[in-house]
């Protein structure tokens, strides 16, 4: 008998192409294999004129989905790894993450590039992360918060609401919009979001054959030991959308390298730190690196956006 597996997405045109690249892969795999969307509209999809760090976090991007997975709706659902809460969904399980796109931030402009921006320039950016490391570069910016989906933010930046704007560099390329991108903001002066340009595949806990069949067919392992260090360092962080906080790790010469970036909201003060080790744990490469920043005044930093939040 014809197995069907349904995949939860959520509706944006970047959630669709991501769960038909997952849908691809799986048929190519098994050709007798029937696989359906399942596209929804979710919460953090419906809200878009409040920042999400007021609202609840990219966590309002997966509430649904999730819950369509436990009643049994969907049987798997793919979502942007960056939007997934370091705490674990009860009773589902993340099974695979995939090979990693551009993980860079983009800057789209109508001015030139970020050193040419002119001075007080108008910036739109849905993330503190973003804000905070565009502030401490250039303090004389505008920043605005911009929402919506990558058609939407374009068409705001082309209709002259703001100067400049600031995308993951992953969904420009993956919805064919390369021409936009005015400049790739690099490592060492811009990191980026934790896991950007990973996909993250989720299934029920105790459906072992979805499982081992998206495991075997989409997981990476290589990248796998990157993933998790930048997941512990979120996870020792408790980081949220209201947590400027970046780390980007990657495999050279044989070795996992960390660099963690955590800062306050305003971006005056930014603590920053590079770590290497060997690649057989990369969760304890993370949470080490978040210690480190930890110990040399995050605490602090935290303790103040916590206050500021209540």
């Amino acid at each position: 008998m014809t197995k069907t597996l349904r995949i939860a997405t959520r509706e944006s045109q970047l959630a669709l192409w991501q769960a038909e690249h997952v849908r691809e892969r799986l048929l190519a795999d098994d050709p007798g294999l029937t696989v359906e969307l399942l596209p929804m509209k979710t919460r953090g999809d419906k809200i878009l004129d409040v920042p999400l760090a007021k609202i609840g976090g990219k966590g309002l991007f997966l509430k649904e989905i999730q819950a369509a997975l436990l009643r049994g709706d969907a049987d798997v659902a793919v979502h942007s790894m960056k939007d997934v809460p370091a705490e674990p969904a009860d009773g589902l399980e993340l099974v695979a993450t995939t090979t990693r796109a551009d993980p860079m931030d983009a800057l789209c402009s109508r001015v030139g590039t970020f050193d040419e921006l002119p001075q007080g320039a108008h910036i739109g950016t849905s993330s503190v992360r973003r804000t905070a490391q565009l502030k401490h570069l250039r303090p004389d910016l505008r920043i605005s918060s911009l929402r919506g989906n990558v058609n939407t933010r374009l068409r705001k930046l082309d209709d002259g609401e703001f100067d400049a704007i600031v995308l993951a560099a992953a969904g420009l390329t993956r919805l064919g919009f390369d021409e936009r991108i005015t400049e790739r903001l690099v490592p060492p002066r811009f990191l980026p979001a934790v896991t950007q340009g990973v996909l993250a595949i989720e299934v029920r806990a105790g459906d072992d054959a979805t499982a081992e069949r998206v495991r075997r067919v989409l997981h990476d392992s290589e990248e796998a030991p990157a993933v998790a260090a930048e997941r512990a360092f979120l996870a020792r962080l408790e980081g949220s959308c209201q947590t400027p906080l970046a780390c980007y790790a990657r495999v050279e010469g044989g070795e996992l390298v960390a660099d963690g970036l955590l800062a306050d909201l305003e971006g005056s003060t930014i603590l920053r730190e590079s770590v290497r080790g060997p690649l057989v744990d990369g969760a304890a490469l993370g949470k080490g690196l978040a210690e480190t920043l930890l110990d040399r005044g995050g605490s602090e930093i935290l303790a103040a956006i916590a206050s500021t939040d209540s």
